[in-house]
């Protein structure tokens, strides 16, 4: 029995919290900030809330922010934060262990849960260890893989080695697909737990659609939009997004492209493509228009752990072009919501791109296949697997510091 499969039998012997739980949530990102790690640590701590749990929420002050709310089971603890490099809208934590043993030793929580591997997050499992708390973790972004965009790969092996470390001294690390549980079960990963990620359909959803904002991006009815939501960095493989665009005007010389986000490469992608919509960081029900109201999603990145925004063009009934991975390869079945390239084959996302553009009734046929799809990702259901991962933490126990984890998993199972 391979250690990636023990903790699933944890998972399974308990699915569902026995009683209310103390659960202190620790993450370095959190809404208002926008990215899809905040957001679905958003969606867990609100989903555990409503099924009666006590919540500790840790997380680093954001800037002119008022103070920390705290009202029946729900508990906010604001850390000092740092602005992040190149994103001084974020916050990163920084070494709270003291402040942590101190927290936790007045108010001792059941289990530990952190969803981020930072300065905070890497405090918050030592104090969870000093205190013999069971913890859990989140691996959520593929900072390794980052490494490899901004000219820094030898870091690659380093930062593979912390993450490694880090994540095998808690009982279990939760990853949003099968294909990286595999991924980080090869690279001496142990303990991993699928739990994947919901979309809320009533917010995104098709009647979002808007003539008014198509007519204000200066769109006629018959007119294709390509849109694209997310960060605009350097990891994001935009300029495939750029390629696929270019190739589709050759054949539709009306055809836009929509970009929805924001980062530091939104001077550079205006310069080169002046034509395209940039409209900026959105959200709510802004957002959801803005997706209802394209024709065609392209989604080229290849750094991603799930990405949120797979599922929420799914739920917009979008049809979709993206590459053979991450929430993709998890939630689109190949010819029916969308169409999936091999990994890394820009020639082939092109030629995809380029084929839904030109084939209207194939995009309305895979676009209401991309909502019925997305109705089967109900967030209710995601919260009671991660709440049953919590509960077996929990019945297990902590695990002292050198002890191989993956034999007490055994045991326990």
């Amino acid at each position: 029995m391979d250690a990636t499969t023990d903790s699933d039998l944890i998972v399974d012997h308990f699915p569902a919290a026995w009683r209310s739980m103390r659960i202190a949530c620790v993450t370095e990102t959190y809404p208002p900030e926008v990215n899809g790690v905040s957001l679905t640590v958003a969606r867990m701590v609100e989903g555990l809330h409503r099924r009666n749990h006590d919540v500790q929420l840790v997380r680093p002050r954001q800037a002119a922010e008022a103070d920390p709310d705290s009202a029946g089971r729900f508990q906010e603890v604001l850390l000092k934060g740092l602005p992040i490099p190149r994103y001084p809208s974020l916050r990163m934590g920084v070494p709270s262990k003291r402040t942590l043993i101190q927290l936790w030793t007045h108010h001792r929580p059941d289990v530990v849960h952190i969803a981020t591997e930072g300065p905070l997050g890497w405090s918050a499992l030592q104090a969870a260890l000093q205190l013999k708390l069971p913890v859990c973790s989140d691996f959520r972004t593929n900072f390794h893989t980052y490494s490899q965009h901004y000219g820094v790969g030898w870091l690659y092996k380093p930062i593979m080695a912390y993450l490694r470390k880090f994540h095998n001294r808690t009982l279990c690390t939760m990853v949003p697909t099968e294909a990286l549980r595999r991924e980080l079960a090869r690279a001496g990963f142990h303990n991993l737990a699928v739990v994947t990620r919901g979309v809320d359909t009533v917010q995104f959803d098709p009647a979002r659609r808007s003539e008014t904002l198509r007519s204000a991006w200066g769109v006629d009815r018959d007119t294709l939009v390509v849109s694209c939501v997310g960060r605009l960095a350097r990891e994001k493989n935009l300029d495939v997004l750029l390629a696929a665009f270019e190739a589709i005007v050759r054949e539709q010389s009306k055809a836009r492209l929509l970009v929805v986000g924001s980062g530091p490469l939104r001077a550079e992608l205006e310069t080169r493509c002046p034509q395209a919509i940039f409209a900026g960081q959105r959200t709510g029900d802004d957002l959801a228009a803005h997706y209802a109201s394209s024709d065609l999603f392209l989604f080229p990145s290849l750094s991603e752990t799930f990405g949120n925004v797979t599922t929420e063009a799914l739920a917009s009934g979008l049809p979709i072009v993206a590459f053979d991975y991450a929430a993709a390869a998890q939630v689109i079945a190949a010819e029916e919501q969308g169409v999936r390239v091999p990994f890394g084959d820009s020639e082939a996302f092109v030629r995809a791109a380029v084929a839904l553009a030109l084939d209207g009734p194939r995009r309305h046929r895979l676009g209401q296949a991309a909502r019925e799809r997305a109705k089967e990702l109900d967030w209710e259901s995601i919260v009671q697997r991660f709440e049953g991962v919590l509960a077996g933490a929990i019945r297990q126990g902590a695990v002292p510091s050198g002890v191989p984890l993956t034999s007490g998993l055994r045991r326990a199972a």
